[in-house]
């Protein structure tokens, strides 16, 4: 059984909800995750998810910021009961089971606080929120370990050194710190594997995320890797394939992420 699973940060799903047609055709997911949708749930454009095939739907959202959604062509059971992380209820982890002929998978769509511009506790409160977000997903998987579990979204940190453009000249901005790389990599390892180096070397640039401010963002080409795909360790057996949709930074009003995409071949007994 072959299941794509495809994460985008869309930035605002109302504005730009037809560029999910171009999505389906061209990584054929069979489950979206959504991040930054900044839409209250009461006023989700359900009709989308119809249009495009995927008729199972959960999505936590509010009003003009953060926000995510999971759009699936396979049944989904919303997670009962996880974490309101830092007390805050702003909309920024769903969790859903998948049945699979060989037992449920477990997904975790995420959107980590970006973190504001000065990369200092003390003088940004922004930065905290977003330490203190990635401590407590830590703490969380470390005492829960994860099992068939994928976790996806914006985790809104480039952890390696060719995940950035310049290691040089970003390890003093937010994204690619040492105090972040190190947070997110602790995170990851209480049992996760990242499935999308798990294809492409260490030693290979690799990005999804190109800033507004570059004009001729192609040209420039200074991009940074924050969305991400992570499988538990007892599936990395089953990672097939990986696509990163590089275009979709030059369709029409576009976000400034584009959507990544990973395929696992599962076993069905």
């Amino acid at each position: 059984m072959k299941l794509t699973v495809a994460t985008w940060n869309i930035n605002s799903l109302r504005l730009r909800q037809a560029h999910l047609h171009k999505l389906v055709a061209a990584l054929r997911p069979d489950i979206i995750c959504l991040q930054e949708t900044k839409v209250p749930d009461e006023l989700f454009p359900e009709a989308i998810a119809a249009e495009i095939g995927f008729p199972h739907v959960l999505k936590r959202g509010m009003k003009s910021y953060n926000g995510v959604a999971l759009l699936s062509r396979l049944p989904l059971t919303l997670a009962s009961s996880m974490p309101d992380w830092c007390g805050k209820t702003d909309c920024r982890h769903i969790c859903a089971t998948i049945e699979t002929p060989n037992g449920p998978l477990h997904l975790h769509n995420f959107y980590v606080p970006a973190g504001g511009d000065v990369p200092d506790r003390g003088s940004n409160e922004k930065f905290a929120h977003k330490l203190d977000f990635l401590a407590e997903a830590k703490a969380h998987f470390k005492k829960t370990p994860p099992q068939r579990a994928i976790l996806v979204g914006d985790l809104n940190i480039a952890p390696l050194e060719h995940d950035v453009w310049s290691h040089k000249q970003l390890l003093d901005v937010v994204s690619h710190t040492p105090v972040e790389v190190e947070a997110l990599t602790a995170w990851r390892d209480t049992g996760f594997h990242d499935g999308i180096r798990h294809f492409v070397p260490d030693s290979e640039k690799l990005y999804t995320w190109w800033s507004y401010r570059n004009r001729d963002w192609a040209a420039s080409n200074r991009g940074r890797r924050l969305d991400h795909i992570w499988v538990s360790s007892d599936l990395v057996p089953a990672l097939d394939s990986h696509e990163i949709l590089r275009e979709a930074r030059s369709w029409e009003q576009p976000s400034d992420h584009v959507p990544v995409a990973l395929t696992l071949n599962l076993p069905t007994s």
